[in-house]
């Protein structure tokens, strides 16, 4: 059975070391395989890399929904049988996957929060949202609204839009997005306003990020990982996740849109 080394200790993000904390040999490196969900996607992108430096290991990453039945949700292909190591995705749909015997109990660590956002297409007003009843008079005022498929996406359909007691009126001019980013959907110009995770809505060319939910309203997704139930590669999986959780991950994650929850 081959061995590997499974210390791994900080990464600075200037110039990259690593420690290691455990001591078994590595004879050569191992392919890590990730499922993740768009949420960290920004943060992942620049870490990835700095883990693949540190550890030797190469990273082969497979994108999709946390939640959800398109063909590339998480659940949707470990169902089907795609080999995983790693997941990293919302926090209570990962519970889901422990619950049903996917994820190996105990190996799930929480290391970001993330708030939702409101974006408009690049280049027109932005609309005031201080406030509850100001992003109600904005809402109410909007021809055509767009919120995400994933975890932000099910508490605006299913829960802001009752709290502001909008529900009823927003009704008929607002739509959940499969598949796709939102802020894809404002660029095009065939949403007005566009709900997201900031960390998501960050990265989207032709859009501008207006700000955060009013505190009282806001709805804060965690993302946590987890080791997959057959993962071929455990200490891999255990190694990137220590890794994302560390306080050398936390100045990207916040870069990033997301709130770092390193211990």
């Amino acid at each position: 059975m081959k061995t590997r080394q499974t210390r791994f200790g900080a990464l600075a993000l200037g110039a990259i070391c690593c420690a290691w904390f455990g001591t078994i040999g590595a004879a050569h490196a191992d392919e890590v395989k990730v499922m993740i969900s768009g949420g960290f996607a920004a943060a992942y992108r620049e870490l990835g890399p700095q883990f693949e430096h540190a550890s030797g290991d190469t990273l082969a990453t497979a994108w999709g929904p946390s939640m959800g039945t398109t063909e590339n949700a998480i659940p949707v292909r470990l169902a089907r049988g795609e080999p995983a190591d790693v997941l990293i995705m919302v926090g209570y749909a990962l519970d889901d996957l422990i619950k049903a015997g996917k994820v190996v109990p105990g190996s799930k660590v929480d290391f970001a929060r993330s708030p939702i956002g409101i974006a408009v297409r690049a280049g027109a007003p932005q609309p005031d949202i201080h406030s509850d009843d100001a992003l109600r008079q904005t809402l109410l005022a909007a021809k055509s609204i767009a919120y995400s498929d994933s975890a932000s996406g099910v508490y605006v359909g299913n829960e802001l839009f009752k709290k502001l007691g909008i529900e009823a009126q927003v009704k008929g001019k607002s739509r959940m997005i499969p598949a796709e980013p939102v802020g894809n959907v404002v660029a095009r110009g065939e949403a007005e306003i566009g709900f997201q995770q900031v960390s998501e809505l960050l990265p989207v060319k032709g859009v501008t990020v207006v700000g955060k939910l009013p505190d009282d309203v806001q709805q804060y997704t965690t993302f946590s990982a987890g080791i997959a139930a057959g993962s071929k590669d455990p200490a891999g999986a255990q190694a990137l996740i220590h890794f994302l959780a560390s306080p050398a991950a936390a100045p990207v994650i916040t870069r990033s849109g997301l709130e770092p929850l390193a211990q």
